[in-house]
C-alpha cells in the first residue's frame, strides 16, 4: 500500500511482516504523513537478502529505506520520518520539548512494558498462563488510560486533535490487542474499565491511512494458531 501526496523526488521502501506491530507503527506514521512509499512484504522463516543486508545488527523488520539509506526499529522510523519530511502531513511529535519528552517516554512504555507484558498471550504454553499475562495486559492498559487524560487535554488523540507518537506507535497493537480476546477470553481493552482508552482505540482505527493496516482480527488468529504450531504450543 502506498501513501499520498508523495514527495516525487524521495524514494521510500518500507520492508516489513504484514502481522507484526512494529511493521504497523511504521506504515502508519508514513500514511499519516501522506507519504507515498513500496511497501515489501518479507518473510519470517527465510528473510530476504535486502533485509539482512539493510538490517545486519537486529536482522529484522521494520526497515525503512530512504533513497535506499537503511533506517532501522519502528520508533525511530517513526521520528524519522516526521523529522525527515516535516512539511508533509500532520507533525508527530510536539513542537513543545516538554510535551515530546512526555510523548517518548510513553511511547517507550509501549515496547518496554505493555509488548514484554503481552508476549505471553501470543506464545505461553498454557491457557493459564495466557490467561495472566491478559491480565497484566490489562493492568498496563489502566497506565495508558491515565496518559491519554494527561497527553490528550480532553481532545481525540495522544497528540491532542491529530494523532502523534504516542497514538502511531500504541495503535500499531490495536489488533492483536482485539485479538487477545479470542485467544485467552479477556478484553483487554475494556470500556468499563478503561473507557477513554476504548473510545480512542475506535476513533484511531477508523482513521484513513490506519484502518487499512490494521490486519483483520480472524486473520491475526490464524497467524497467531500457525505460528504456535510451528512451534509446538497447544
Amino acid at each position: 500500500m502506498a501513501g499520498r501526496d508523495a514527495d516525487k523526488d524521495q524514494e521510500l521502501k518500507l520492508l516489513g511482516v504484514w502481522s507484526s506491530p512494529f511493521v504497523i507503527r511504521a506504515r502508519v506514521a508514513l500514511n499519516l504523513k501522506g507519504l507515498s512509499y513500496g511497501y515489501v512484504e518479507d518473510d519470517l522463516d527465510s528473510k530476504s537478502e535486502l533485509l539482512l543486508a539493510s538490517n545486519p545488527v537486529h536482522r529484522k523488520v521494520p526497515v525503512l529505506l530512504h533513497d535506499g539509506r537503511p533506517v532501522c526499529e519502528s520508533r525511530v522510523i517513526v521520528e524519522y520520518v516526521d523529522e525527515a519530511f516535516p512539511t508533509s502531513g500532520p507533525r508527530l511529535l510536539p513542537a513543545d520539548p516538554y510535551r515530546r519528552a512526555v510523548a517518548r517516554f510513553w511511547a517507550a512504555y509501549v515496547d518496554d512494558k505493555l509488548f514484554t507484558t503481552w508476549i505471553p498471550v501470543y506464545i505461553g504454553r498454557t491457557s493459564e498462563d495466557r490467561l495472566e499475562a491478559a491480565r497484566q495486559v490489562v493492568a498496563v492498559l489502566e497506565k495508558f488510560e491515565q496518559a491519554f487524560e494527561e497527553c490528550s487535554g480532553g481532545k481525540a488523540f495522544f497528540g491532542g486533535d491529530a494523532a502523534g507518537l504516542v497514538d502511531v506507535v500504541l495503535g500499531g497493537f490495536l489488533g492483536w490487542l482485539r485479538a487477545s480476546q479470542m485467544m485467552c477470553g479477556v478484553r483487554v481493552i475494556d470500556p468499563a474499565k478503561t473507557p477513554l482508552l476504548a473510545a480512542w482505540a475506535d476513533r484511531f482505527a477508523a482513521l484513513d491511512g490506519v484502518r487499512e493496516v490494521i490486519p483483520d482480527v480472524q486473520r491475526l488468529l490464524e497467524y497467531n494458531k500457525m505460528r504456535r504450531a510451528r512451534h509446538g504450543l497447544p
